[in-house]
């Protein structure tokens, strides 16, 4: 059996008048992140730090700056054909207006309202922490 791809991401936690930013993915073939909630991100390009690789991708994505103020959490899960390290970061909403790019859907909530939705399985422990820092 061939070993799984492992794939390393930045991920943003926006937040925007005391609110965080969640997007709803497109439809995939991939059942298991199919139309699922997450945190805007990518993946970190040669030659970028990961506050930069964060910045480009919320501007490719959203349309909007961002400024990442600091480190959050790391989160490390096994997908059914792919590992994913998923490095987050607080970021402040900078500037511009959201145009949705690659997501189909976008809501700005208080972290107990999150629990709500139905989130890709590596963004679910940083759901939780968020939950627990609001309490």
């Amino acid at each position: 059996m061939s070993e799984k791809k492992h794939v390393f991401v930045v991920a943003a936690v926006i937040m925007h008048g005391g609110k965080v930013l969640c997007t709803q993915r497109a439809s995939s073939s991939k059942e298991y992140i199919s139309k699922k909630w997450e945190f805007p991100g990518g993946k970190v390009e040669e030659g970028e730090t990961e506050a930069q690789a964060i910045q480009r991708e919320i501007l490719e994505e959203l349309g909007i700056q961002i400024q990442a103020e600091r480190e959050f959490t790391q989160v490390e899960h096994e997908y059914p054909d792919f590992k994913i390290t998923m490095k987050t970061f607080i970021c402040d909403w900078v500037d511009g207006d959201i145009s949705l790019r690659e997501h189909i859907a976008y809501k700005f909530l208080d972290p107990e309202e999150m629990q709500t939705l139905d989130w890709a399985e590596a963004d679910i422990p940083i759901v939780g922490l968020l939950t627990e820092m609001a309490l």
